[in-house]
């Protein structure tokens, strides 16, 4: 094709104009894929991480508890309804503990042992030989000071709202990325907290199991976990609105940067356009030949970034993205390391809104060439 060639030729003529365009637009294109693959990455990692260890396939919550108001501890609970098969019931409960002199408020949740559906090793409190073994997150650990064998006193009320309190054992600390089910609590079997609590086979939640049908139980209500990830889905959701700025920003440095270049060329190549219609090419062909030049900045653009930004990715990918400790505290699933996930729909989508946008920048400019008097073009006159 004689547009494309010709095209070809006025690019590798132009030098550092030329790479100086692909580079920008090559960072643009880097950046795009980098930023969101790194959200997809944070998303899948903490949606997963929140199946395994708190969510499950759903929540059957007690009417009277809502997992953000701890004034509905003491009332949200009741007796385990018949038919709850695929379920696993956690009791929650309240009550302080004293490390070194200090109270610290904390929330107990009691389940079976023996349970695989999450990942906490409450299983390990069937090793111990003490008579209220616990264990804990990391998070928690660090902030109260506790560590793996450390006892300390544990104040609780029953039922009735009769004090009690005793020695608990921190058996396990456990590592998890989910703050939700570790900072201020601990994990207890749940055979063990009834009977601190006069409780017996009542519970304040379940968590559902692959193979649970939702059916209508009195008292209760099942939340799905589409709707438990929510939260995290739409967090993510929001990142990606403000990162699409920095996106926006570098596409428009990288297309005006194409669109000048565009307009200068035509403004100084004005004999070249006369000469080319003279010799017998249409205005059309001629439009042609301008848009692909440059349109020809986003292939190459492609192409470079791709060879500086594989690398980066692939690092990214074997080792992660690391998260400064501060951001882990912030209340929400996040792990020391970030993986990116780089999708298909990712990469195309990219790439085909750099060659779109490229195009569109290349073709407005040309629309003048329609215009131009090729007569006074080839007598080299400013038009």
């Amino acid at each position: 094709m004689l547009e494309f060639k010709l095209s070809i030729k006025n690019l590798l003529g132009a030098k550092l104009r030329t790479f100086l365009n692909l580079f920008v637009l090559s960072i643009s294109f880097v950046v795009i894929i980098l930023l969101n693959s790194l959200m997809d990455g944070w998303d899948d990692q903490a949606k997963k991480d929140s199946i395994n260890w708190e969510y499950g396939y759903g929540h059957l919550i007690n009417n009277n508890y809502d997992p953000l108001d701890p004034f509905t501890i003491n009332d949200g609970h009741s007796k385990i309804p018949q038919g709850s098969e695929n379920l696993l019931p956690i009791l929650v409960h309240q009550g302080s503990i004293y490390p070194k002199g200090r109270m610290i408020n904390i929330k107990v949740n009691g389940t079976f042992p023996e349970q695989d559906l999450l990942k906490l090793p409450l299983n390990e409190t069937l090793k111990s030989s003490s008579k209220y073994p616990v264990i804990i997150g990391k998070r928690f650990a660090e902030s109260a000071g506790l560590k793996e064998g450390d006892d300390v006193l544990f104040r609780w009320r029953d039922k009735n709202g009769t004090y009690d309190a005793n020695n608990v054992t921190i058996i396990k600390v456990f590592d998890s990325n989910v703050p939700t089910i570790d900072v201020g609590q601990f994990w207890i079997s749940i055979n063990t907290l009834w009977e601190m609590t006069d409780q017996k086979d009542e519970a304040t939640y379940f968590v559902a199991n692959e193979s649970f049908i939702d059916k209508k139980f009195d008292g209760w209500t099942f939340r799905s976990q589409e709707s438990l990830l929510k939260v995290i889905t739409d967090l993510v959701s929001q990142k990606k609105i403000q990162q699409s700025i920095v996106y926006i920003l570098l596409m428009g440095i990288a297309l005006l940067a194409i669109f000048d270049t565009q307009v200068l060329s035509i403004f100084r190549r004005q004999k070249e356009i006369g000469t080319l219609i003279a010799l017998g090419m249409t205005r059309k062909r001629v439009v042609k030949l301008f848009t692909i030049e440059g349109s020809l900045y986003s292939i190459l653009a492609i192409v470079f970034g791709s060879i500086y930004g594989s690398p980066l990715f692939y690092l990214l990918y074997k080792n992660g993205f690391p998260v400064p400790p501060a951001d882990q505290k912030v209340g929400i699933a996040i792990s020391d390391f970030i993986y990116p996930l780089y999708s298909f729909k990712l990469v195309a989508g990219t790439i085909f809104l750099v060659l779109l946008s490229s195009i569109i920048v290349s073709f407005i400019p040309t629309k003048k060439i329609s215009k131009m008097n090729p007569v006074l073009a080839l007598k080299g006159k400013l038009q």
